[in-house]
């Protein structure tokens, strides 16, 4: 059964479809292999990344954290400094803890290979595993796709491979097949939906608001008990996310580019300025300092440092566009005067009903869509959500959503140094101040309005398709080609 509060995960930085995907899949493989007793007989691992894995991860620490998925880590829990340092702890004698039971031979330039010239058909992020006994023959071998905001999906050995750029035959990609029905949310749920339109009409005909609707859902196979308190660990991860970034005492973000970490000072200067009528103040500094957009930036920048800088964050829906809808929760949270926690929960599960129908009905990869997928979903997302906790009809929410993607749309992942920094940390802060001016414009209106949810998010599909490859996280175009790095 799907939940909506999937598009919340657990992880750690600094990308769910590089980092996050890449250790569930690794932990997954290990998990099949101790299932099938064939963790003894095995000598040798051997991983290979294809396609925009291959071309980005080393920035993305997808090595790193593939090490960390074999040894049995998953992101919820990992050991993030022990993550940092793996490759050079295994490098002491060249071993490797498989699955936290056997100690195994890892030759790091040997077993570790990234396949910078063939992707997989079916998804830019291939990764293929496989496990070797002491003679050199094949124990097991799979092959695993992270498809995005760490969500992942298993394919077979022989999936079609084709050339890093060349466009996949009809068919052969995940994108051409159905990836589901109104039924993904279980036999069981009662209000199941698989587009805006149906989601609309739902809430109009039961007299529901999208997050009661949710809710039901969520409900149906689970205690309201175990909901509730899966959004309070969400809640309080992203609450505890900003804090970190806004107190670190880290100077720059590892990756070699020296990106300076902005929100503590930022954070320190606002806080010790909050005061809008503060004798002695300029009006620039009023405005520079003390409005809500200031904050919201604050918000945006200290998650994606945090990200940036492999800490522990909520994927919403992915890891590059993660700071953008705890910005808006926590502008919602500092600055309405009737907040309260029951309107996390409707913002929560308002965002996580529109996010789903971007995963079901386009990506939220940028190695599959572009940067749109992600931060163009993080924001009609979080503009759902705050629209509905401003007591916004299902048809202003649904307006807010779709005004939050259309301005996205053709968004491109071209990070420098393929590292999620530039542009991807201050595109969080835009994107997040772009979510709130979405419900002010919806909620302004009646919820009426030409261009639909629906229509945007294939739209955003269509453009994904017809977007050249070296703009999809694969650091070969953009800003990535353009900025020096030094």
């Amino acid at each position: 059964m799907f939940s909506v509060l999937d598009m919340f995960k657990i992880g750690v930085g600094p990308s769910s479809s590089h980092t996050v995907g890449p250790m569930v899949a690794a932990h997954a493989f290990v998990s099949s292999m101790r299932d099938s007793d064939l963790i003894d007989r095995t000598a040798r691992v051997k991983v290979t990344l294809y396609g925009s894995l291959s071309l980005t991860g080393l920035g993305h620490g997808t090595d790193r954290a593939v090490m960390a998925g074999l040894e049995g880590n998953v992101p919820a829990t990992v050991d993030t400094q022990h993550m940092l340092r793996i490759r050079e702890t295994c490098a002491l004698d060249d071993t490797l803890n498989l699955a936290g039971v056997r100690r195994i031979g890892f030759d790091y330039d040997r077993d570790m290979v990234f396949d910078r010239w063939r992707r997989m058909a079916a998804h830019p992020n291939g990764m293929r595993f496989q496990a070797f006994d002491d003679d050199g023959n094949l124990v097991d071998e799979q092959v695993w796709y992270s498809i995005g905001g760490g969500f992942i999906r298993r394919g077979a050995p022989d999936d079609l491979m084709i050339g890093i750029h060349d466009k996949p035959p009809e068919g052969t990609s995940f994108a051409d097949r159905d990836e589901g029905s109104s039924t993904d949310f279980g036999p069981d749920a009662p209000y199941p939906f698989s587009s805006g339109s149906e989601l609309v009409a739902l809430c109009r005909e039961h007299h529901l608001s999208i997050a009661e609707l949710v809710w039901a859902n969520e409900t149906a196979t689970r205690s309201a008990v175990q909901v509730r308190a899966d959004i309070d660990t969400v809640w309080r991860v992203m609450r505890e996310c900003v804090d970190h970034g806004c107190t670190s005492a880290e100077q720059s973000l590892p990756g070699g580019l020296d990106v300076p970490r902005r929100a503590p000072r930022m954070y320190e200067r606002l806080a010790s300025n909050s005061d809008v009528l503060k004798r002695g103040r300029s009006r620039r500094d009023a405005v520079l300092e003390s409005s809500d957009a200031a904050w919201v930036n604050l918000f945006a920048l200290a998650v994606s440092e945090e990200n940036a800088g492999g800490g522990r964050i909520v994927t919403a829906p992915t890891n590059g566009s993660a700071g953008i809808i705890p910005a808006v929760l926590h502008y919602y949270w500092h600055f309405m005067d009737d907040a309260n926690e029951e309107g996390v929960v409707t913002f929560l599960l308002t965002a996580g009903a529109i996010g789903y129908l971007f995963k079901r009905n386009a990506s939220i990869s940028g190695a599959e869509v572009g940067c749109q997928g992600e931060v163009g979903s993080a924001c009609s997302m979080a503009a759902a959500g705050l629209a509905a906790v401003l007591g916004g009809t299902p048809e202003q929410v649904e307006n807010a959503a779709e005004i939050g993607i259309e301005h996205n749309l053709g968004l491109t992942c071209d990070p420098v140094g393929g590292l999620v920094q530039i542009p991807c940390i201050e595109r969080n802060a835009m994107a997040a101040n772009t979510a709130i001016n979405a419900v002010r414009m919806a909620m302004l209106g009646d919820g009426s309005h030409i261009v639909t949810l629906d229509q945007a998010i294939e739209t955003m599909r269509e453009t994904g398709e017809d977007m050249m490859a070296k703009y999809k996280e694969t650091s070969k175009g953009g800003l990535a080609v353009n900025v020096v790095e030094c």
